[in-house]
């Protein structure tokens, strides 16, 4: 129905930058109604959810055989406000298929026939892509607070506050996730005809630094290991979608010759 609406808002199949904005919005709210019916499921298994957060802490509080770690909530109203993010993280996780799609819709909607199953398979890519992203980062999370907690002195105790605590484990994860669409991302500016393959390939240079240091921005660790296991699936995921963009490259190409020598020689070329 979007594609439908952007070929009769006017003769020449363009929308209006109210079109635009008009579909931005209702995108946005099929997005975030999602979210919020997933945030629901968060609300009732809270519990759950901050037992297996906060699980860390309590095995290193195990080690040091006392209460080496115990959160503070600060303020009448944290407790709550707690409640009701951690509630919408999950929400996110759990609404990732609407949203993405709503993404993918919204970014590249003029794709003919055959480019419209390819990014049918690739948003249905992205879904899984960024359920293990967030897996990962559940297996790296430990590591990363025991790291960041060692610094304490020995026979000392640690009382962060339970809303930046939660708010690094959430972001945390959320990162992992958004970082393994990087892919996904790249394969539709290149169905899109915004970035060939053989110009992602060239760059690929460019593109390491850039992951390590989104790695290493992304795990606030001092241990190489926690960013490694950020950084080496986006970097095989990248050279991943640069394979692909280069075979449809290829494919497109091709059918573009074939559509040419079939026009005959008394009318206009697609090219």
């Amino acid at each position: 129905m979007a594609l439908l609406r952007r070929k009769n808002a006017n003769p020449e199949g363009r929308m209006s930058l109210g079109d635009h904005f008009r579909e931005f919005r209702n995108r946005a709210l099929i997005a975030a109604l999602a979210i919020a019916v997933g945030a629901v499921l968060g609300w009732v298994i809270y519990d759950q959810l901050v037992k297996f957060l906060t699980e860390p802490l309590v095995e290193l509080s195990k080690e040091r055989n006392s209460e080496f770690v115990r959160l503070n909530y600060a303020g009448i109203t944290s407790a709550f406000t707690l409640h009701l993010k951690i509630a919408m993280w999950l929400g996110v996780i759990v609404s990732s298929p609407v949203w993405l799609w709503q993404i993918w819709a919204f970014l590249v909607p003029g794709l003919t026939k055959k480019e419209k199953k390819v990014a049918r398979l690739f948003v249905a890519a992205a879904v899984p892509l960024f359920l293990i992203g967030c897996y990962l980062a559940t297996w790296a999370l430990p590591k990363a607070v025991e790291v960041l907690l060692g610094f304490t002195p020995e026979d000392s105790a640690n009382l962060p506050n339970a809303g930046e605590y939660f708010t690094f484990c959430t972001r945390f994860i959320l990162a992992f996730g958004l970082a393994f669409l990087l892919p996904v991302f790249l394969v539709g500016l290149n169905s899109a005809r915004i970035l060939p393959g053989r110009i992602m390939l060239k760059g690929w240079r460019v593109a390491i630094i850039a992951i390590f240091v989104f790695a290493a921005m992304m795990t606030p660790t001092p241990d190489a290991w926690t960013m490694l296991a950020l950084a080496l699936p986006m970097v095989g995921l990248y050279y991943l979608a640069c394979g692909f963009s280069i075979l449809m490259d290829k494919r497109r190409a091709s059918r573009d010759r074939a559509d040419w020598m079939d026009v005959p020689d008394d009318q206009a070329s697609p090219l």
